[in-house]
Parts: C-alpha cells; structure tokens; sequence
C-alpha cells in the first residue's frame, strides 16, 4: 500500500480538527457535554439509517410488483 500523501494527512487532520470545532462550538450553544452531543449525534444517525433503509425496501419497485402481482392473484381466485 502507498503511504498517505503530506496533503491527503493534512488535510484529514483539518477535517478531524472541524468536526471537533462543531462539536464543540454545538455543546456550548446548547449547553451540553461535548461527549453527549457527539453520541446524541451517532444515535440520530444511526436512526435516520434505520429509517431510511427500511422505507427504501418498502419503496423498491420488485417489492411492489411482488405485492402488486400477489394482489392480481387474490383477486383473480375469488
């Protein structure tokens, strides 16, 4: 593996160094714990995954053509 160049090490230092900074600069507007705002932030997250991931695959158009396709047969039996 080649090793990380000076500007790609700096530069993911400067965006470590950001995240911190908003980190931060958040807890202090809302007067919380920066640790509590960072793993606050992890849990929306991990939930908004949640979320998304399962409205997707209820969304997904084979789903719905299985549904759709399982609905025309009901029908056509009765």
């Amino acid at each position: 593996m080649r090793p990380l160049s000076r500007y790609s090490r700096s530069a993911a230092g400067l965006v470590e160094w950001l995240l911190r900074l908003a980190t931060s600069l958040l807890a202090r507007a809302l007067d919380m714990p920066a640790p509590l705002v960072h793993s606050t932030g992890i849990f929306v997250f991990a939930q908004v995954q949640a979320v998304e991931s399962s409205v997707g695959r209820t969304l997904c158009l084979m789903h719905l053509a299985r549904q759709l396709l399982a609905l025309c047969r009901r029908i056509c039996r009765r």
